[in-house]
């Protein structure tokens, strides 16, 4: 698999609107060609930050399909959901398709929930946790190991079991938006960007991917201009 492409922004805030032109650029691609986008999203400051601006894009928001990349398996309107935070930031005319993570069967709406994924996402968003993490793909976590499922189930983890998409289904994207920023994100990111077998993000093989970070998580690099 080819490395990750890498472009630098002066600081978060210009990385949020770099990333939300970028979304924004390719969902319009997207519907032209095809009719709808399909986009999986993960939690984080820097991706709240990009929805805020993508938002104001002129997009036919009704053709497009949001999806969760992972969430918490914790009560509807639980501040730590990722879900509580995008249902802020989304038009009503966006289908968004939350993990069903109040289920009473966690495994089998698991199972559900992959069965509904659209067979090939147009576009995946991934963040990059200070251990290597990405998605609720942990360190030592069994759902590591998943190669026959598209959504898995983790052990607890920093207080809450995960619902997660898993290497599978990733690896099949089209593309893959990795937003990095912070200080604490250079070991890992770069070893992300050496495709470090060693954490779970350098494990994604998707065959293309992209990578925004801001100045302090990659502080040897020149950055773009916002």
């Amino acid at each position: 698999m080819a490395a990750a492409r890498l472009e630098i922004f002066g600081d978060g805030e210009a990385l949020a609107a770099a990333a939300a032109r970028f979304v924004a650029d390719r969902a319009r691609d997207y519907i032209e060609a095809s009719g709808r986008f399909t986009f999986a999203v993960s939690g984080g400051r820097t991706p709240w930050a990009m929805f805020d601006r993508l938002i104001e894009a002129d997009l036919a928001w009704e053709r497009i399909h949001i999806y969760q990349v992972d969430e918490r398996i914790a009560p509807d309107g639980d501040p730590d959901r990722n879900l509580t935070q995008l249902l802020d930031r989304l038009p009503p005319l966006v289908s968004l398709h939350p993990m069903p993570v109040t289920s009473a069967d966690i495994s089998a709406a698991a199972r559900e929930y992959a069965a509904s994924l659209p067979a090939r996402f147009d576009l995946i968003h991934l963040g990059l946790g200070t251990d290597g993490h990405t998605a609720s793909l942990v360190p030592g976590d069994p759902v590591l190991a998943i190669d026959d499922q598209d959504v898995g189930v983790t052990r607890e983890y920093m207080g809450h079991r995960r619902m997660t998409l898993t290497y599978p289904v990733i690896n099949r994207a089209s593309g893959v938006l990795w937003l990095v920023s912070g200080s604490d994100k250079v070991d890992a990111l770069a070893r992300l960007l050496s495709q470090d077998q060693g954490i779970p993000a350098g494990r994604v093989a998707a065959s293309d991917q992209l990578v925004f970070a801001d100045r302090a998580a990659h502080p040897s690099g020149d950055a773009l201009q916002a």
